[in-house]
């Protein structure tokens, strides 16, 4: 099915002056040349009938006149085409800008799980790649069908007075290729679809051989070569695939061409042998001639545009596709307020959690508490599902079964917003933003006008300070190498200001996943040694490895393979000779 509708009402959003713009433009160019030609055929007929008068003067005065009228329409065409021209790209570039905005809006709208599905990858993959020309060339197609069907039409109307066969022998010479163009199409979308995971395949070596984070490695491992060849390997079979359809589709072009090629022929022959016989005047003949000619030309672009429209229709579906995608975190329609300050706290109840493809249990039947100003630690080892009880906890997940709650009120009952501006939450993974030290910071808290004191207090309190300060431009220095007089940091330092980019924020739990995972142990000590009067009054959530950085916990929860296998403070559990012990233990023995 045709989205024409929803392209047309694309272009239209991202510029409606621009589109009525092209689309006039577009339809004055359609009746120019027909004029110009029409004019051609006077200058002609002028021509013949003066070889046959002896006073030319009067003749030739006509027919300057012609030329001086041609000349005018000759210039508007010229002026109109650099017109077009100017307001096709200005239009292209809207229509792509707005795209991208819609398709970004998109993305930061759909659940994070859809980014761990390699089949909504695919999708966005799709869309990136059509987004951003797809509707401006629907457009185009559509004006260019517009502007061949008028001048198919005033051609139509000249050819039935020469003889109403010349029309059907013209549209009858053109039904093989609009059908060969119609499957092609399909042919080529299919396999479009079809190879999206090796280009992202190949497309993801190019990341590697240019991205920055790899470089190191890349080089020590001498890994280069090894990825040159497989992206090339990757290109290759996408070359041959693409090559073999492009041969059958050749084959069978060549044969529909040949079969209009005969047509056209025997047609020519026609109007020559009327003219020959003295049916037609010498300007009957270049005008027949020409307007055949002409009618050949509008009705290939014709197909031409159908057919791309018919293409860029079946291309288009993969961006709309990606815009019906529904988030599975359906939005309460009466939100409640997340109640501030808590009283009772966060608790899990029972929760169970299972990635969508996986048959296996992330989490399962978690029980938890997270009193009001309450230091909670999460250890245990890698895999055993501490970071995805935190991506639950900020709803970025909805959980399988069971409930979080927060004063006894469930999550879903919260807007997404309003809940993760209670949550303060410094990943693992966190992001290192390429801008400045301001904004690194103030990207914790958008909502609050900077000002540079709130700023350096919250890297005071992550011990960054001391390292801006020995920064070119302190906090207006430019973090990162990606930019021109960008500064690099050492894990450490990135992390401090994460941790400062997660103090700014006036929430009230702060979550920190393996918070000193790059720091030494003294930045480590310092951090830990005032926790507990950087938490004022919030609550804290801590995951990490380093199991000497719980000990000032309130309670210290032990996970295992999606289970909490148990739970105590420090002394508790060193009493307890469980797994915590075993795990502690072997962490000291590490540093003895």
């Amino acid at each position: 099915m045709l989205k024409i509708k929803p392209a047309i009402a694309l272009v239209w959003q991202s510029s409606s002056g621009w589109t009525l713009i092209h689309v006039t433009l577009t339809t004055i160019q359609s009746i120019l040349p027909l004029a110009l030609l029409y004019i051609i055929k006077l200058i002609v007929d002028n021509i013949a009938i003066s070889l046959k008068i002896d006073d030319k003067t009067q003749i030739f005065s006509h027919i300057l006149f012609l030329l001086f009228i041609a000349g005018i329409v000759m210039l508007l065409i010229n002026l109109n085409a650099v017109i077009s021209e100017l307001a096709s790209t200005t239009l292209s570039q809207r229509v792509t800008d707005h795209l991208q905005v819609i398709l970004y809006k998109k993305a930061i709208e759909i659940d994070l799980e859809l980014y761990e599905s390699p089949q909504h990858q695919d999708i966005l993959e799709r869309a990136k790649w059509e987004a951003p020309n797809r509707p401006t060339r629907m457009l185009s197609n559509l004006t260019n069908a517009g502007q061949s069907t008028i001048s198919l039409l005033a051609i139509s109307g000249l050819l039935i007075s020469l003889h109403w066969g010349l029309l059907g022998i013209l549209l009858f010479a053109s039904i093989p290729t609009m059908l060969i163009r119609i499957r092609q199409s399909n042919v080529f979308y299919k396999w479009h679809r079809h190879q999206t995971e090796v280009e992202r395949k190949a497309n993801y070596y190019g990341h590697l051989l240019l991205g920055n984070e790899p470089a190191k490695e890349i080089r020590l491992f001498n890994l280069g070569h090894l990825f040159i060849k497989r992206f090339y390997d990757l290109r290759q079979q996408l070359f041959q695939e693409k090559l073999a359809i492009t041969r059958r589709q050749a084959s069978t072009r060549l044969i529909a061409q040949s079969f209009t090629g005969i047509a056209v022929l025997a047609t020519y022959g026609f109007i020559i042998h009327q003219t020959i016989h003295g049916r037609f005047q010498l300007g009957d003949l270049v005008l027949y001639s020409q307007t055949f000619q002409r009618g050949q030309g509008s009705l290939k672009d014709l197909i031409s545009n159908l057919a791309s429209l018919h293409e860029n229709n079946l291309f288009l579906a993969d961006l709309f596709e990606f815009l019906a995608l529904k988030s599975n975190l359906i939005e309460p329609a009466h939100p409640k307020l997340v109640p501030r300050p808590m009283q009772q706290g966060i608790e899990f109840k029972n929760v169970s959690f299972r990635y969508q493809n996986s048959p296996r249990q992330a989490i399962k039947k978690v029980n938890l508490t997270i009193a009001p100003r309450e230091i909670i630690a999460i250890v245990g080892e890698n895999g055993s599902g501490k970071t995805t009880l935190v991506k639950l906890l900020c709803r970025l997940y909805d959980v399988t079964e069971g409930s979080i709650t927060i004063d006894s009120i469930n999550l879903r009952q919260f807007s997404v917003s309003d809940l993760h501006r209670q949550i303060s939450v410094i990943f693992q993974d966190y992001t290192r933003y390429q801008l400045t030290v301001e904004d690194n910071i103030w990207l914790g808290n958008i909502d609050l006008h900077p000002t540079r004191e709130q700023i350096a207090e919250a890297a005071q309190l992550s011990g960054a300070d001391a390292m801006i300060q020995t920064l070119p431009q302190g906090y207006d220095t430019l973090l990162g190498k990606w930019f021109k007089g960008g500064e690099e940091l050492s894990g450490g330092q990135w992390q401090k200001i994460a941790l400062a980019r997660a103090f700014l924020r006036d929430a009230q739990l702060i979550v920190l996943d393996e918070p000193t995972s790059a720091m030494d142990a003294k930045a480590e000590a310092a951090v830990f040694q005032k926790f507990r009067d950087l938490m004022r009054d919030r609550s804290a959530l801590l995951i990490t490895h380093r199991l000497s950085t719980v000990k000032m916990a309130d309670r210290i929860y032990v996970m295992h393979q999606g289970e909490i296998v148990e739970s105590g403070t420090h002394d508790q559990l060193m009493a307890l000779r469980g797994t915590y012990a075993h795990l502690f233990e072997t962490q000291a023995r590490n540093y003895q």
